[in-house]
Formats: structure tokens, sequence, C-alpha cells
């Protein structure tokens, strides 16, 4: 597999758009309204993974430093347990911490045990239980990670 990853592009859309159908089920997959509001938010990052020259993920964010949102992360069913997610992960968190981002949060089902426990092993931690999150009877996690370097970080000394 040859990787490639690369910011979201708007001719980029449909195929993010029925990747996504294809993630999640209907009702919990964002509606083609949704999908293009959240990637033209100004605060919006996008990155997508090819291989071969075919999206085979992606991942939205959201930013208003320090804090930052997961909107999704999506990765085709064929190429999940590649580290494509990862890639993709690692890339956003690089960038989101560039621009001054030190805490990550994010929803997923509690029933989804893959997500839980891909999240998990990237070092986020449930926060909490959000009651009838999706399609208003699926509970969520809320999970959050403190980038690496944000504890240590400290406002800058003003010179006497």
């Amino acid at each position: 597999m040859a990787l490639t990853l690369r910011s979201y592009e708007p001719h980029d859309f449909a195929a993010l758009y029925k990747l996504d159908q294809a993630c999640f089920p209907q009702g919990i997959a964002y509606s083609k309204t949704m999908l293009r509001y959240f990637l033209k938010l100004p605060s919006a990052d996008g990155t997508v993974a090819e291989d071969d020259c075919k999206i085979v993920g992606f991942i939205l964010t959201e930013e208003n430093p320090p804090l930052a949102h997961v909107i999704t992360l999506d990765v085709a069913e064929s190429h999940r347990r590649q580290g494509v997610g990862s890639a993709l992960l690692g890339e956003s968190e690089k960038n989101l911490a560039l621009r001054g981002v030190r805490t990550i949060l994010l929803e997923t089902a509690i029933d989804n045990e893959a997500a839980v426990a891909f999240w998990q092993q990237h070092g986020y931690r449930i926060e909490a239980t959000l009651k009838r999150y999706y399609l208003k009877r699926i509970d969520a996690y809320e999970m959050r990670k403190i980038l690496p370097g944000a504890a240590q970080a400290s406002p800058a000394k003003k010179e006497p």
C-alpha cells in the first residue's frame, strides 16, 4: 500500500460523502448538507488518505485553540487495520498542535468497540457518557486527549 496524505480539496467532496455513507449507519452518517457545512467552516481542517490515487480515508476536525474537535474519521473497510486511521490521526494531531491546539475532543458510540479501542490506543480517555447521543437512542463516549507537550507548556514569562 502506497499511502499518500494530503489536504482536503473541494473536488474530493463526492468521494468523502460516499465514504462517510459507507462507514456509518443511516442517521449517523452525515447528510450532504451537513458534511458540506463542516468542510466549509473556517475552523475546519480535512486530511485525505489516498492509495493509488483513490481516497481510502479522511479525518475532519474543527479547531478553536487551545481546543479541537474530531468531527469524523472515516476509513474504507478495505483499508482498515492497515494504519490508515493512525496515519490520518497522527497527521491531524501534528497540524493541530502547530496551530496551538492542546486538547482534542471527540464522540464515539459506546457499542463501537473497535472505535473505542482505536481511540484509547492513541491516548484518548473516556471523559463522559452522553446519553442517547446518536439517533436519540445510542449512547456515546466523550473522549479527550491532551496533546504531548501541552501539560508542560507554561505561559511565557515577561522580562523585567
